[in-house]
């Protein structure tokens, strides 16, 4: 369409020749259109990156400022001017208001809200916000809890051949599969029945392309969408490709509480560790505790003073310190008996402020 346009200009320069008749008005000419030209392509290329509510504007802006410019150019026309200053008078006058009127309106157009008009701006709309979930994301579950915060906005898109992944996991021999994917379709009707949450089962399809998170790439690029998944080699390849991703682990991994080395915290000995006279906890979000001198608090809450954190790639974990029977001795009685009611005292609840006190000192 660009090279037919430029062929009919050129066409049209050639028999025309508004700059007159002979070689060089030809030449000039030539160049005049030819520059015209690439102007109007670069213009093209940066309308394409622009909202359709500041296009709007910009455009209702133009016509605005060339209403003005009629009625200054009216007024001008019958003072006592010279004719060639009144035309040019009347070029500066409608550039200036038109440039004026595009500007006021592209920056104003933005603030326009399409999507109140339904049709295709809501759809448009809708688009640009829609997220399309993928099958680890959809079984794993906890895209249906993120859903009832509101934090996803827009429409839910699952596709046709991701529901035919599930089905053919529901459907697998294999009772571990099959568990898996029976829950991803119990999570697909849970987000369903969530109160404000839109989810659009589409029919696209790709033939040519075997693997579905191919599918889901194209899919994306196709309506501006961004894809849900935990998927970590599935969310490098759509950077790679230039598509957005939300990957759930990393969101869960930045709301993990921030801890540094010499606060204190309380925890559950769960478990001994693989270390000597350690022992193992976990925080609400999952993350593991290690505590050294803690194998003889397995089964009790205690307060532990963090020493350090290690990220790695699996997620983070934290290292703490308790104190040995030796410390414990130092700012105990002796007595068996004094020593059963200070661990009774340092597993109660009562007592956190006082054993933060003793490991500080």
């Amino acid at each position: 369409m660009r090279g037919f346009l430029i062929a009919v200009v050129l066409v049209s320069i050639f028999y025309a020749c508004p700059f007159g008749e002979g070689n060089f008005n030809l030449t000039v000419s030539l160049i005049f259109v030819a520059v015209l030209g690439v102007l109007a392509i670069l213009a093209e290329f940066h309308i394409r990156k622009l909202e359709i509510g500041s296009l709007i504007g910009a455009a209702i802006g133009a016509l605005f400022g060339t209403i003005v410019a009629n009625m200054i150019s009216t007024v001008v026309a019958r003072m006592s001017f010279d004719t060639r200053a009144a035309a040019v008078a009347h070029i500066l006058v409608l550039i200036a208001l038109i440039y004026l009127g595009m500007s006021c309106g592209f920056y104003s157009g933005k603030h326009i809200k399409l999507s109140a008009a339904g049709g295709l701006f809501a759809e448009d709309t809708i688009r640009k916000t829609s997220k399309i979930l993928d099958t680890s994301v959809i079984i794993d579950g906890r895209v249906a809890d993120i859903c009832k915060t509101g934090f996803l906005e827009g429409a839910l898109i699952v596709p046709h051949f991701v529901l035919r992944e599930l089905q053919q996991i529901a459907d697998s021999a294999d009772s571990a599969k099959r568990n898996r994917g029976r829950r991803g379709l119990d999570v697909l009707e849970k987000i369903k029945s969530t109160q404000g949450v839109m989810v659009q089962i589409i029919e696209k399809d790709y033939p040519d392309v075997k693997e579905v998170d191919l599918k889901l790439i194209e899919l994306a690029k196709e309506i501006n969408g961004k894809i849900v998944t935990n998927d970590f080699n599935l969310n490098k390849v759509a950077q790679l490709r230039g598509v957005e991703a939300l990957n759930i682990n990393e969101l869960a991994n930045s709301l993990k509480p921030v801890v540094l080395p010499g606060e204190t915290m309380r925890v559950f000995i769960l478990k001994e560790g693989k270390e000597y006279n350690q022992g193992v906890a976990y925080l609400d979000d999952g993350t593991m505790v290690v505590v050294d001198n803690a194998r003889r608090m397995i089964g009790k809450n205690i307060i532990t003073q963090v020493t350090s954190v290690l990220q790695t790639t699996a997620g983070k974990m934290i290292f703490g310190r308790f104190p040995d029977e030796s410390e414990s001795q130092n700012s105990t009685p002796p007595n068996p008996r004094d020593r059963r009611i200070y661990e009774r005292r340092l597993t109660s609840p009562d007592s956190i402020e006082g054993e933060m006190e003793q490991m500080q000192s």
